[in-house]
């Protein structure tokens, strides 16, 4: 059996670190899209009910708001994570294309 080269090694090294890492960046990024389920769950319990307050919970302890004043924080917290989720996206798509490219030099070396 040959030996394999230091730059095969670094290629295999290189290609499992980037899918280490695509890994670790879907599974933020499903926590993210959970997140924003409860979110999107909330403000709609939130818009069907005819209380004028609403609790929240910080830390451990439940806080009394106003329901509009509710309804404006977890748009605002929405609207961060949906930007995440857009710069996880991005992230994703150049991890992907690195990882097919590695994938061909790869295939190549092994010939």
């Amino acid at each position: 059996m040959p030996e394999i080269s230091d730059e095969t090694k670094n290629l295999v090294e290189e290609f499992q670190n980037y899918q280490q890492q695509l890994q670790s960046l879907m599974m933020q990024k499903e926590t993210l899209k959970l997140q924003n389920i409860e979110i999107e769950r909330a403000v709609e319990e939130l818009d069907t009910t005819k209380e004028k307050k609403a609790y929240k919970i910080t830390g451990n302890v439940m806080i009394s708001k106003p329901v509009e004043e509710l309804k404006k924080e977890l748009n605002e917290t929405k609207e961060a994570i949906e930007i995440k989720l857009k710069s996880y996206e991005k992230m994703e798509e150049k991890f992907n294309s690195r990882l097919k490219e590695l994938q061909t030099k790869l295939k190549d070396v092994m010939k």
